[in-house]
């Protein structure tokens, strides 16, 4: 494991069950590399397109079940984001762990930062994770006034927003941040994905942060060339009252989907039960071997 400048101080709670940085301890460790990448477990995500067009000091931050977008262990600088719940960290109560962090390993591991950003949720205690170094982080302050009510935010915006924060001198890239549901990938709704979006396409021209998928050229934008006499906030709200109309239309017609579909989703729900094997057993037998 890379270990922490000897001019870094953590902060142990009673017990040394957890690894807390301070802020300028994690700016100081994280300063060396010249990207900092954040990887979703998403489709959208290219990863060799990324290892080919970045230079290998930068850094991969990847989140819980890593399997969804690898197939072998990851050779270069990396990172493993685990997310909390009431429970602890998901990999560890759901006995995950040792499956993901076989993804990792050697000097270019940096660990694993167990997360919480919200007060139900409970983090691990360090060494819950198959001996890997790993240290704690709670962003439950930073987005106590920030996220909407009644939602949670996800793993990839509270540590988007954290590592934007902390001004590091590397750039911040998302990749894969897409918020699009598939065939392959779920798309929970305990997560405000709009709020998210927005947010960080905003963070994403102001030059905060870069976003794969060319989020810098609005389509929008050719109104406002097209009509310069029209203020921006009148086209922002002529935009608004045509979406929510179509957001009211589609509403609309997947109740009705999902009254015609019962049937059908019932049958889907009893095949499921057939499915072939996953990524990660496919890799656990593999690996076995």
């Amino acid at each position: 494991m890379e270990a922490i400048p000897s001019d870094n101080k953590a902060t142990t709670a009673p017990g040394g069950g957890f690894n807390f940085l301070t802020p300028e301890a994690w700016k100081a460790l994280l300063s060396r590399y010249s990207h900092i990448v954040l990887v979703a477990n998403s489709e959208a995500v290219d990863l060799e397109r990324l290892r080919s067009e970045l230079p290998e000091t930068a850094l991969y931050v990847f989140f819980n079940k890593v399997y969804k977008v690898l197939d072998e262990p990851f050779v270069g600088h990396s990172m493993l984001v685990a997310r909390s719940d009431v429970m602890g960290a998901h990999i560890v109560h759901r006995r995950e762990a040792a499956d993901v962090l076989r993804f990792f390993g050697g000097d270019d591991f940096l660990g694993v930062v167990n997360i919480r950003v919200s007060v139900e949720e409970n983090l691990s205690e360090k060494n819950c994770f198959e001996g890997a170094d790993a240290r704690h982080l709670d962003l439950t302050q930073m987005l106590a006034d920030l996220y909407p009510i009644g939602k949670i935010a996800t793993s990839g915006f509270a540590v988007a927003l954290w590592f934007a924060d902390l001004q590091l001198p590397g750039k911040i890239l998302l990749a894969g941040f897409s918020a699009k549901r598939s065939e392959k990938w779920k798309v929970f709704d305990v997560h405000d994905w709009t709020f998210e979006q927005i947010f960080l396409r905003l963070f994403a021209r102001m030059g905060s942060i870069s976003m794969m998928g060319g989020v810098d050229a609005s389509p929008y934008s050719a109104l406002a060339k097209r009509f310069p006499e029209v203020p921006p906030i009148e086209i922002a709200m002529t935009a608004v009252e045509v979406l929510s109309e179509r957001l009211d239309n589609t509403n609309s017609q997947i109740d009705r989907l999902m009254s015609v579909t019962k049937f059908i989703r019932a049958v889907d729900n009893f095949f499921r039960r057939f499915k072939p094997k996953t990524r990660k057993q496919r890799f656990l037998e593999k690996s076995k071997g």
